[in-house]
């Protein structure tokens, strides 16, 4: 199904391949607007993939260590009402 353009801001995608280093948040939990929620490392470059709103995370979609690819959605949150 597609995504409204809301929820594609909402929750972070690789913006290149990489690595996954750290995912900092959990399923279940709520984050805030700018949170930090994983970091990736991409052509040596580490890069930090951050909550678009303030939401709760509905699901950790990559482990640490996993390769993705561009445009990945590595956590997937669900924005407050």
């Amino acid at each position: 199904l597609p995504q409204s353009s809301a929820e594609v801001e909402l929750s972070p995608r690789a913006p290149m391949p990489g690595l996954v280093r750290q995912i900092w948040v959990k399923a279940g939990e709520q984050v805030e607007k700018g949170q930090p929620l994983a970091v990736m490392e991409a052509m040596k470059l580490q890069m930090t993939l951050s909550a678009g709103a303030a939401a709760s995370v509905e699901a950790i979609l990559v482990k640490e260590g996993d390769i993705i690819a561009e445009g990945s959605e590595l956590v997937r949150l669900k924005e407050i009402q």
